[in-house]
């Protein structure tokens, strides 16, 4: 388990409508797989997987990108380290404890419509094919 370190910006995407000073649980339906009971909270240190993050994200709230800060201990998000990335180049975790909203970046680039159709038309392939979010 890692610990927060005070220079890195961390990131969750996601459509919930949050403010400062709150704080980010598990517990909830997870965005992803068969959307049980979350046993882990997910965050990034990247922009780039905060954005898909927002943009996957399930509900119908706007696409909301947080700055977040851990509570407590962190590991990297097996989903996407060493499965499908060698390391952690997206610098993407998971935690059990939670996120607190530090705040809310207002201006970031979303991703076009046609790599979104792609990455929506893979992630319904990987379903079809019984390939789901890993949630140990």
């Amino acid at each position: 388990m890692a610990q927060s370190n005070e220079t890195t910006q961390y990131y969750h995407g996601t459509k919930a409508d949050l403010k400062q000073g709150d704080l980010i649980q598990p517990g909830f339906n997870s965005n992803y797989g068969k959307q049980n009971k979350a046993k882990y909270i997910y965050f990034t240190a990247t922009l780039e997987a905060a954005t898909w993050g927002a943009e996957l994200a399930l509900g119908e709230g706007s696409e909301r990108i947080y700055i977040i800060e851990p509570t407590g201990t962190f590991e990297d998000d097996p989903n996407l380290t060493d499965k499908k990335f060698p390391g952690n180049p997206t610098k993407s975790y998971r935690s059990q404890q939670p996120l607190r909203v530090i705040g809310e970046l207002k201006e970031w680039q979303p991703h076009t419509a046609e790599q979104l159709k792609t990455m929506k038309d893979h992630l319904e392939k990987l379903k079809q094919q019984g390939i789901e979010a890993i949630e140990d």
